[in-house]
């Protein structure tokens, strides 16, 4: 009880000294006429916009099945607290959407924020997006197959991928090789019972069209098949001479991950501004 009552005069200590710069835009629709609350986003930005900022794009967990953008409000305020413009996307989820409409979902929010994030000081060649756990699929997957920025219409406006945590980088050796649990009847709802798919679904099978940096964070004491992954990804890019930087978070669990960063001084934020900045 000590440590939730400290953790709440925390925040709002942190939320009354760092956030009074900041604009905040909410439930903007990325798809023109929808009013799915799953196609929309938040956008959290520097009131003062004298120079093009940065701009980078989160795309959130839950297993493809849960998680919106409004959990994530301290993110976008830590960011731009940070003068990095953030957007928080939402997308659709399984079981009524599978793995494609996700990410034709997520490469639509990144046409939007392309078209219109120099309203908000954003510069639109200066995007990097961000995905936790299936989030980080999703970042990995539009990056590395052409296909849905393709059907949006538009090149990859990606500058840089940042993988916090990313799962599902491989779904046809995960699924092939992983113990059947609870959730496995989950995933096979979001990429189905063909293999085909679960390769087609797989960023790891895209890596020759990777034109763009990664930046790569594994918790410690993460699930194996993400360690496991993350470290091939790291290792192919590597091997092909690709821009790519991966650092395992000490005693972190995949969920400590992401809220690790509720903190705005977490070393997170260093890290990803000086990836950032690596890159002008």
């Amino acid at each position: 009880m000590k440590l939730y009552l400290f953790l709440i005069l925390f925040l709002l200590s942190e939320i009354s000294t760092a956030f009074g710069g900041i604009g905040i835009k909410r439930d903007i629709s990325y798809r023109v006429q929808s009013q799915n609350i799953r196609n929309f986003l938040d956008v959290y930005y520097p009131k003062n916009t004298e120079n093009p900022k940065d701009v980078l794009v989160f795309i959130h967990g839950g297993s493809w099945n849960s998680g919106q953008k409004d959990t994530y409000w301290w993110l976008g305020k830590n960011m731009a607290s940070k003068n990095v413009i953030s957007v928080i996307i939402n997308y659709s989820l399984s079981p009524k959407s599978q793995y494609e409409e996700m990410a034709y979902d997520c490469s639509e929010a990144l046409k939007w924020v392309k078209d219109s994030i120099s309203t908000y000081g954003g510069s639109p060649d200066r995007i990097f997006v961000m995905g936790h756990s299936a989030g980080g699929h999703l970042a990995a997957l539009i990056n590395n197959d052409p296909r849905f920025f393709k059907k949006a219409g538009i090149l990859n406006p990606i500058k840089g991928v940042i993988l916090n945590d990313g799962f599902g980088l491989d779904m046809l050796e995960y699924l092939n090789a992983a113990e059947k649990n609870k959730q496995t009847e989950s995933f096979l709802t979001t990429f189905s019972t063909d293999q085909n798919q679960w390769k087609t679904g797989s960023p790891m099978f895209y890596l020759e069209n990777v034109q763009n940096p990664f930046l790569i964070f594994v918790g410690e004491r993460t699930y194996p098949a993400i360690k496991l992954q993350s470290d091939r990804l790291y290792k192919v890019l590597t091997e092909a001479n690709k821009p790519t930087e991966i650092n395992i978070i000490k005693r972190k669990k995949h969920r400590g991950m992401i809220v690790q960063m509720i903190f705005r001084n977490n070393q997170m934020y260093s890290m990803i501004l000086t990836f950032m900045n690596k890159y002008r």
